[in-house]
This record gives structure tokens, C-alpha cells and sequence, in this order.
């Protein structure tokens, strides 16, 4: 088959792998270059990266609204469009073009979490499993038929970074074996997706990584699971202000205001929550690089035993 496939960040290149695998992958459409960086240099998202070093076509229009833009799609004569985190709205004109339509693989079990950002708001909210769903697109926001769908557990240990790597994967797995279908001459069917548990994962705002006490540890202890590797959870610990990479809830009764140091140990820094305590186990100071609470306390040593 002749395949377009259109992604942008990491999570996309497994199923840029898999589509190519059996396939002819025309070309791929990623985002345009962007300055990142202190140099602000431009940067090539690692989508690009994989189609040059596998010599496919690379094609970044800021739009997919212009008509020549269509055209061009239009000229490849795509028999299947594959999306996995593009970063682009597709117009129903796009969706159109290919004989098959358009595919997308997204990291959440559908209808829960459509949006930009479902493996962390799946983490923060305490979500017992996520997984990764194939969907024929329409031209709602994450709103089509499903066609391939699997499901994975989520851990008390798995961050948004671990998860993120996991349905990667698994996304290139549920790609793998529709593709499969349709070089088989079987043309799946998809389930529309039902009515009643839609929920909507908000793009991540840096905002949201400061840490308030008043709420109980056992949802800060999600937060800062949610949010590493980015925005990462931050807060004001003894009168320093922390990035927090590592901390867990305890089940600890106690009568100290919320953002109380409790104790501090080698095991880790106990702040009061509004309901019982997060035990920050890897902080960063600023400028400094993430260490153990032990570490910490070597260079805090007013705070030992607090």
C-alpha cells in the first residue's frame, strides 16, 4: 500500500517504523522547524529525523488548509494517511483523499481522554489502566470509529515518561496489525465510540506543575507522576523552591498546616497535605541537576531531623 504518514513528536516514530515495514511510506508530513533551545537554533522533530535517515520524502507545511497543500497530498495518491500525534487539524477535504481514509493512533482508550494530552491526565486523575486505540478520523477532535483498541495497566510507579514509552510502542503494535488487515484485503470495521465516558485531557499548562498543599498527598503524589518528564512538579520546601522528580503519599495523620516540613530523613522530606503526606524522594535545586533527599540533606543540614 501507499502510505502517507503524518507525526511530529516521539511517540510517533514506532508507528512511522511499523507503517513502513511492509509498506510504501510516500512521504511524511511533520511539523516545520522550530526554534528550541538557548541558542535558539532550529530544531528537527524526531519524526523528520527518522523519514531522512530512511530516505522518505519529508513534507512541513504550517497548514493543511491551502489548497495547493491538497493538491500536493492529493498527487501522491495515498491509498491510507496515518496520524500519530501530528500537531495538525485535518480538514474533512484531507480526510478525503486517501481510499481508505485516515487512520489515527492515539494514546488513550477512547472515548476517555481525547485531546493533547491523555497519558498524563490519565496518571494525574489515578486512572487504573490506559492503552492505545486505532480510529478511522472524522472531522470531530478525536470523535471516530474505533478500530483496533489494547490496553495496558498503570502502575503506582509509572510516570508520564514510562507510560508515554509503553503505548509508543503499543501503538505501533495496534498500527502494525490493522495495516495487516488491509494488505490481507480485509477491510475492518470500525465501532463507533460510545456516548456516556467522554472525557477531555487539556493541553498541559507549566502552571499546573506548582504544587498546592491544601490537596491531599495521594493526588499531588499523581502530579508528580503526571508531569515528569515535563512540565515536572515544583514547590516551595523549608524556603526553597524545588523541582520534584520523585515522591510518594503516606497515610499519616497529622494536625501541622499544609506545606509543614514533617520530617526530614534519608528516606525523604515529608510535607503536611491537606490530607496526609508527600514524601519528596528526588528533588533539583535550582541550576542543579535531580538528587536523592539524602544528597539533599548533605548540602541542607539545618533541616536534618526537622
Amino acid at each position: 500500500m501507499k502510505i502517507v504518514f503524518a507525526g511530529t513528536p516521539e511517540f510517533a516514530v514506532p508507528s512511522l517504523r511499523a507503517a513502513a515495514r511492509h509498506n510504501e511510506v510516500v512521504a511524511v508530513y511533520t511539523q516545520p522547524d522550530r526554534p528550541a533551545g538557548r541558542g535558539r537554533g532550529l530544531s528537527v522533530s524526531p519524526v523528520k529525523l527518522e523519514a531522512l535517515k530512511r530516505g522518505i520524502p519529508v513534507l512541513q507545511p504550517q497548514t493543511l488548509r491551502n489548497p495547493q497543500t491538497q493538491a500536493a497530498l492529493r498527487a501522491l495518491a495515498p491509498d491510507l494517511m496515518v496520524v500519530v500525534a501530528y500537531g495538525l487539524i485535518l480538514p474533512r477535504a484531507v480526510l478525503e483523499i486517501p481510499r481508505h481514509g485516515c487512520w489515527n493512533v492515539h494514546a488513550s482508550l477512547l472515548p476517555r481522554w481525547r485531546g493533547a494530552a491523555p497519558i498524563q491526565r490519565a496518571i494525574e486523575a489515578g486512572d487504573s489502566q490506559s492503552g492505545v486505540c486505532l480510529m478511522q478520523m472524522d472531522a470531530g477532535l478525536d470523535t471516530g470509529p474505533v478500530i483496533l483498541r489494547q490496553a495496558t495497566p498503570i502502575s503506582e510507579t509509572d510516570t508520564a515518561g514510562l507510560l508515554h514509552d509503553r503505548l509508543a510502542e503499543l501503538g505501533a503494535q495496534v498500527l502494525a496489525d490493522g495495516l495487516g488487515l488491509l494488505r490481507a484485503g480485509i477491510r475492518p470495521i470500525p465501532t463507533p465510540q460510545p456516548a456516556e465516558g467522554v472525557t477531555y485531557a487539556h493541553k498541559l499548562d507549566k502552571a499546573e506543575a506548582r504544587l498546592d498543599w491544601s490537596q491531599p498527598a495521594v493526588a499531588l503524589a499523581r502530579k508528580v507522576r503526571a508531569f515528569m518528564p515535563w512540565p515536572i512538579a515544583e514547590a516551595t520546601v523549608a524556603g526553597e523552591r524545588l523541582r520534584i522528580h520523585g515522591a510518594i503519599a503516606l497515610d499519616l495523620h497529622h494536625q501541622a498546616a499544609p506545606g509543614t516540613l514533617l520530617a526530614a530523613t534519608r528516606q525523604g522530606l515529608d510535607i503536611a497535605c491537606g490530607a496526609g503526606a508527600l514524601r519528596l524522594r528526588v528533588v533539583q535545586r535550582e541550576g542543579g541537576k535531580a538528587i536523592t533527599a539524602a544528597d539533599y540533606l548533605n548540602a541542607r543540614r539545618d533541616l536534618t531531623g526537622a
